[in-house]
């Protein structure tokens, strides 16, 4: 059976705008510096399959396939795209956040001043099975197995009518199926909401444990058919497993499922880190303000368990200026050897 090194890369781009049609502007500019930064630094890791994260959605992908010629400009081919409309800025027409108002944009499905603002999207070298796709960003919060949806005090979190239509997905949860060789490889991929902004009831908290425990639903078949392996989960969790905010139980449960493998990827560089940090800062992949919240471990690559893992690092030598320009996240590579 033939083998087939394939490097998988995550990378939160944070390439959303505050206006639509503004990011596909800034692309077709070829001037705009942090569009640019982007483009060359994903071009730079030599990815075969990337999942991008914070990237603003159109309908006819116009900006995603703009941002692919400029990754092609600067020497890399990812000819494959894949992205689906996602929660982000999508209206509910209920005011979720209980401030009186409508239309603003915590109202949304997803955090978003406009729909598609911050959506994802897959880049692949190889074919990408887009009729295979299975895209779970409709799911309801309430319907999530054991979802933290109920206070300490037993009041429930949401009103009636907001956990009627909420979905969990803050912005998506997708199997992307991508033919390399003779072999599928499924790409698991989502964007959690952050474990903060919110007040007592820990609403985003919670959002956030239970958007990547639903991938532990997703293997266990709780959910839908498990996925058949080999497959790998990359993805932006908005959780470090020591260090920050949030309900740090979700991401340890993930990291330690003996269905999945972490190689610990790690920076060189300048490290930085915040306040009170006891994680190590080579695994920070997003450097924040510090001291509060500072760098994090919040983007992952796992491949599953049956999969060779050759090496893997992260994309953060913090005195080139592509990397500081680009974003405060950082791209995160594993090499798998696919059979």
């Amino acid at each position: 059976m033939a083998e087939t090194l394939v490097r998988i890369a995550t990378f939160n781009t944070e390439l959303a705008r505050n206006g639509p049609g503004l990011l596909l502007r800034d692309i077709l500019s070829e001037e705009d510096p942090q569009a640019e930064a982007v483009a060359r630094v994903i071009a730079q890791a030599q990815p075969d399959i990337i999942a991008l994260q914070d990237i603003d959605y159109d309908h006819d992908l116009a900006a995603l396939r703009a941002l692919r010629d400029r990754i092609a400009h600067h020497g890399l081919n990812l000819r494959h795209i894949f992205a689906l409309r996602p929660n982000a800025g999508m209206v509910t027409g209920l005011d979720l956040d209980g401030d009186g108002r409508l239309g603003r944009a915590r109202d949304a499905q997803g955090y978003g001043e406009f729909a598609g603002q911050g959506g994802m999207a897959v880049l692949s070298r190889f074919p990408i099975l887009t009729g295979k796709v299975r895209d779970f960003s409709g799911y309801l919060w309430r319907a999530t197995p054991d979802a933290q949806l109920t206070l300490k005090d037993g009041t429930p979190l949401l009103p009636k009518d907001v956990a009627a239509i909420q979905r969990l997905s803050t912005v998506a949860h997708w199997d992307v199926p991508i033919q390399v060789g003779d072999t599928t490889l499924r790409v698991l991929t989502f964007h959690a909401s952050p474990p903060v902004f919110d007040g007592p009831e820990d609403r985003n908290g919670r959002r956030n444990h239970d958007e990547i425990v639903f991938w532990l639903h997703y293997l266990d078949g709780r959910l839908d058919q498990a996925p058949d392996a080999p497959f790998v989960l990359a993805g932006d969790a908005n959780l470090d497993p020591v260090d920050g905010e949030g309900r740090k139980e979700a991401i340890r449960r993930l990291l330690s499922d003996d269905r999945l493998r972490d190689p610990t990827p790690m920076r060189s560089g300048g490290l930085r880190q915040g306040e009170a940090h006891t994680g190590d800062p080579r695994l920070d992949t997003v450097d924040w303000p510090a001291p509060v919240p500072g760098s994090l471990r919040v983007s992952y690559v796992l491949p599953s368990a049956e999969l060779e893992i050759l090496d893997s690092g992260i994309v953060a030598h913090d005195t080139e200026t592509d990397i500081a320009e680009a974003s405060r996240h950082r791209l995160v590579w594993v090499d798998l050897l696919v059979k």
